[in-house]
């Protein structure tokens, strides 16, 4: 398996905890991480394997780094990539907008070329709306550490073995 780019954005650190935990069950070497604070169109470049990783914030909106980022995309090319998309939230305090922002980068990443893998079952979420829902699955891993961190490590585990079979 080649190299695998994480990228995150984070405002609180809660998705830079859950980008490291990734890159951990994945054996470290596997993953090289960006924070999406200091990345360039470039730095997408040099992999075939890419993880997104974004909390939703305020109302239904991108974390304010792929906020600025999000016209970027316009210009790139995704095909040939193979995309896993992770995404945190609060399915509680906003029921009606769980996990959007990954909702609405799967779908620029997809409109670009990208395949998406790492579909995640919505079993065990209590939500009303979601972006982030294609065929009553969450485009990705589904993680809310506000109300249900006691599951949060079963679901890395669970997804990166999930993942990497079909990264292969």
């Amino acid at each position: 398996m080649s190299k695998i780019g994480l990228f995150f954005g984070t405002q609180t650190g809660k998705t830079e905890s859950i980008a490291e935990m990734i890159r951990d069950e994945f054996g470290g070497d596997a993953i090289e991480l960006h924070d999406m604070a200091n990345v360039d169109v470039s730095d997408f470049d040099g992999y075939t394997q890419i993880i997104i990783a974004s909390p939703t914030w305020n109302i239904g909106e991108l974390q304010s780094d792929w906020e600025g980022f999000f016209p970027e995309f316009d210009s790139m090319d995704f095909y040939g990539k193979t995309i896993a998309y992770c995404g945190t939230g609060d399915q509680v305090g906003y029921a009606d907008n769980f996990l959007d922002a990954v909702g609405i980068l799967e779908a620029k990443i997809t409109e670009r070329g990208g395949k998406t893998i790492g579909y995640w079952s919505i079993d065990g979420y209590d939500f009303s709306e979601s972006k982030a829902v294609r065929d009553d699955k969450f485009v990705g891993l589904a993680i809310d550490e506000d109300n249900q961190s006691d599951l949060t490590d079963e679901r890395i585990k669970t997804w990166v073995t999930q993942i990497k079979k079909e990264f292969e």
